[in-house]
């Protein structure tokens, strides 16, 4: 199989762990075999001749071939492998194979490459477990662009669980965790950023596990915000649905270990996002509220089935919004729809970001006007589009910032009482 080196350079070479290729070259410059830098093997798996010869020579050198999946199934031996499925496994009873295969071989990260993409192909790879979907003809830098985001994925793969204190699996007598779910009808109103700072407030100040789901399917941030490299997303958990529970979803979720908050990743390609529905998405936070005390969902910034499905199970709803007239009218037609809905308005907080910008709109008159009291105040800071660059939330970075400070108070809105920061296992 050719290695592929996931790390910050995206370098790649290609070597046959299997024994070696001739003319493989050597690694790149500099490399050394203790640093960071994972060994991915990429495997090609094609029934057709000329097809297998084909994605082979996209990749180069040192690949592996394989005429059908169990032929790879017996080279496995529990290293990372990136498994690009040909044409061919698109056949009747293929995917199924695939999905049998990556259940029960989670370091194999499979690519599928389609003759023709529908919509029931698509649905079928992804709850197969496949993590891209491409359509030919493809050029190699597409692909080796699949490889690298496949290979990122199974970079965070742990030899060894990632939570020091594990997630209790006992429901805690019946009482379910509280829903919170982050809004906004405009783009770049801050929305995520408030998201994951709540979560990770929470998670550092409840005695009970908290995690955050990123709902924004087709361009989630959370996973960057938080400099995090996901093993698995949404995509794994809806692929599992018949058999979801509380120990399987903490198996897809990613530690952020500077404050101990659970993440659920948003899909690696915006694809998939029409595959997943309100029904799955409802499914996965009311599974995770049985486990954890506080569910933070961020969401798109508009409405959809999902925002909807997700807004009507949410024991609270944050509605994010700039001081600017465009956001404010924006959030004026939310308020609308959201009451046209029957949604109950003391589950509903409004929560104004970049309070002290300089379009200087009177907050008295902004409550007015939506009919609803601020209940918190953001102000804007220079160190908030640090953080975010940065992979660090404010709160850590900048504790003691204005910007914190009202996060900070935002958080414990939420909390029935704001309780002391437990210390950290």
């Amino acid at each position: 199989m050719s290695t592929f080196f996931a790390d910050d350079s995206t370098e790649t070479w290609f070597a046959d762990p299997f024994g070696g290729s001739p003319g493989t070259p050597p690694p790149p410059t500099g490399f050394d075999s203790g640093s960071s830098a994972l060994r991915v093997a990429v495997a090609v798996v094609e029934r057709d001749p000329e097809d297998r010869a084909y994605l082979v020579s996209l990749l180069g050198g040192g690949v592996s071939p394989f005429a059908t999946l169990d032929e790879l199934a017996v080279r496995l031996d529990g290293s990372p492998v990136i498994a690009v499925l040909g044409p061919s496994c698109t056949a009747d009873g293929s995917l199924a194979s695939a999905d049998r295969l990556l259940q029960h071989h989670g370091e194999v990260g499979a690519i599928l490459v389609a003759n023709e993409l529908s919509t029931a192909l698509l649905q079928q790879a992804l709850r197969a477990g496949v993590k891209d979907v491409l359509t030919a003809p493809i050029s190699s830098e597409q692909l080796f662009e699949a490889v690298e985001r496949v290979a990122n994925t199974l970079k965070a793969a742990p030899a060894t669980p990632t939570s020091s204190t594990p997630i209790s699996l006992d429901d805690g007598g019946g009482e379910l965790g509280t829903v919170v779910t982050v809004f906004s009808t405009k783009g770049g109103s801050g929305k995520s950023v408030i998201a994951v700072n709540l979560a990770v407030v929470l998670a550092m100040r409840s005695d009970r596990p908290v995690c955050l789901v990123d709902a924004d399917l087709q361009f989630g941030d959370i996973a960057v915000m938080l400099k995090l490299a996901p093993q698995h997303t949404i995509v794994d958990a809806v692929a599992s649905l018949d058999r979801l529970d509380a120990t399987l979803l903490q198996s897809l979720m990613t530690l952020h270990q500077p404050s101990g908050l659970h993440v659920l990743a948003a899909p690696l390609e915006p694809a998939f996002a029409d595959q997943i529905g309100a029904a799955e998405m409802v499914k996965i936070v009311e599974t995770l509220r049985k486990t954890h005390a506080y569910v933070i969902v961020d969401t798109p910034a508009y409405f959809n089935d999902v925002v909807l499905g997700l807004i009507e199970v949410s024991d609270q709803v944050l509605l994010v919004a700039g001081l600017d007239v465009p956001n404010i009218k924006n959030v004026k037609i939310g308020l609308q729809t959201l009451r046209l809905l029957n949604t109950p308005k003391e589950k509903l907080r409004l929560v104004l970001n970049r309070a002290n910008s300089k379009a200087k709109l009177d907050v008295g008159e902004v409550e007015r006007t939506l009919q609803i009291t601020a209940d918190a105040l953001i102000p804007s800071d220079v160190v908030v589009p640090q953080s975010v660059n940065k992979g660090i939330p404010v709160v850590l970075s900048a504790p003691k910032s204005s910007v914190s400070r009202s996060l900070v108070e935002l958080a414990s809105i939420i909390l029935p009482q704001a309780e002391p920061q437990r210390r950290r296992k």
